[in-house]
């Protein structure tokens, strides 16, 4: 039986010990470490760079409309029924997609593409068609349906006939933000979905041919019990999706102004919250799906299963994915790039974004370019992250280094962890035992460098 197969250890004392507040590690270095002295010399070299790699590409599209306020949502968001804000926003992308398009060799397969948010579905099934047309005059879309093209729904908003003309655009794979089944838990939360439609919508997009269904599922939740949320596991059990998401709800309402609206009395407390976690990945694990990693589960047939038996699991923005060989290019919102070994992010605020690219400008705010230390890290963590093993031999061949003298203070750091029993270091590298696979974001804590600099940065807990 493989590590990702097998049942989780599971050790509430050792659990404790290491549940520190740590990076989710979805860009590694992190996004509070992206710097406004980046600018567009740095943003063109790296363009260049880009180009001269022929990496195909992967798009991301930030559509940031909600029509009601989920109150746990962290997202960059604009919640309102005026429906009229969302084509000249849609402009506004296509026009950095034209600044994009300029710059990049646009003559590279796109072999992944999503839709984020917010709640893509938001806008027309009209300006559905007008987002993806434009898409296709800037970038060479695939059409025999071999990429990855992606969206998430609010499977409470949305119709089975505008999932049939996504289908028709071109998307395969769909995300349905499910979150919890129990009245109780969404009146609290305010984000309603029954069971009647998300069921609905599984049978139709599986007769519409998407090729992939996953499920968003949030523990920690107010009202959330060990009992309700195991029977929303078992109706999301019944429906089958590929995929499923296991969040971990943390409230920051100092960040989030919508978690406010959430009464503290209301959250499970940490001992409750962590019986929810391991009732929910035993039961999981016993219905078949593996535990990829952090809060990612699959089906064995499914091609993030497929990615990590094979050693070719990638961690990005999005979490676990399969397509780890391009170069990422964001649009809208808040939306982070990644290529020719940076990292770039847009204006957070919608009325800057749209008043940059009205000005002729590629509306970014910051960036950052990953020193050669930085790629060697980068490369530590998402191997760890989504291998859960570490080779020095690897190492050396691709970075020139004696890993145990490069990173002694590292591995002695790690010395209480093999004490626990959480990893193993022998002189061939280090290997993640299944007690600590949990805490997979403790053990990368280590290897980051801007941790261990001191920097005093917000994160959520581990668990």
């Amino acid at each position: 039986m493989s590590l990702y197969s097998q049942p989780l250890n599971w050790n509430p004392e050792v659990i404790a010990r290491y549940d520190l507040s740590g990076p989710r590690y979805t860009s590694y270095p992190t996004a509070p470490q992206f710097s406004e002295v980046f600018n567009d010399e740095d943003y063109s070299r790296a363009a260049r760079q880009s180009n001269r790699s022929g990496r195909p590409l992967s798009l991301y599209f930030h559509i940031p409309f909600c029509e009601t306020l989920c109150f746990y949502c962290g997202c960059n968001k604009i919640v309102t029924h005026n429906k009229s804000r969302a084509q000249p926003y849609l402009e506004r992308v296509a026009k950095e997609m034209a600044f994009q398009a300029e710059l990049f060799d646009t003559r590279r397969p796109v072999t992944q593409l999503h839709w984020g948010g917010g709640t893509p579905t938001y806008i027309t099934d009209e300006e559905m068609t007008w987002l993806m047309q434009a898409t296709r005059r800037h970038f060479q879309l695939l059409d025999d349906d071999t990429g990855e093209y992606a969206l998430e729904i609010h499977p409470g908003q949305v119709s089975t006939r505008t999932m049939g003309h996504l289908r028709d655009l071109g998307f395969n794979r769909v995300s349905m933000g499910v979150q919890d089944f129990d009245l109780d838990v969404q009146k609290a939360v305010n984000r309603y979905n029954s069971l009647a439609e998300v069921g609905e919508l599984v049978h139709a997009v599986r007769d519409q041919g998407y090729r992939s269904i996953s499920m968003d599922l949030i523990y920690g939740l107010p009202l959330q019990t060990r009992a309700s949320v195991s029977d929303t596991l078992d109706k999301v059990i019944d429906l089958g999706p590929d995929r499923l998401s296991l969040f971990n709800y943390a409230h920051l309402p100092h960040l989030f102004k919508s978690q406010r609206l959430i009464r503290e009395e209301d959250l499970p407390s940490p001992e409750a919250k962590l019986e929810i976690l391991q009732m929910a990945i035993e039961r999981l694990q016993q219905a078949g799906y593996v535990y990829v990693g952090m809060d990612h589960f699959a089906k064995p047939e499914d091609s993030l299963v497929k990615a990590q038996e094979a050693g070719k699991l990638q961690r990005n923005f999005q979490g676990y994915a399969t397509h780890g060989d391009t170069d990422l290019l964001a649009f809208g919102v808040s939306a982070i790039s990644q290529f020719g070994g940076v990292y770039v992010q847009n204006a957070k605020r919608v009325e800057h974004y749209q008043d940059l690219v009205d000005a002729g400008q590629r509306p970014f705010i910051k960036g950052f370019a990953l020193s050669s230390e930085d790629h060697l890290r980068q490369h530590v963590i998402n191997h760890l992250i989504c291998h859960f093993q570490l080779s020095f031999g690897d190492l050396h061949e691709q970075f020139n280094i004696d890993a145990r003298t490069y990173f002694a203070h590292e591995l002695a750091q790690l010395q209480p962890m093999v004490d626990d029993g959480l990893v193993s270091i022998d002189s061939t590298g280090i290997t993640v035992r299944n007690a600590g696979r949990l805490l997979i974001r403790r053990i990368c804590m280590v290897f980051d460098e801007y941790l261990n600099n001191g920097n005093q940065i917000r994160y959520s807990k581990v668990i």
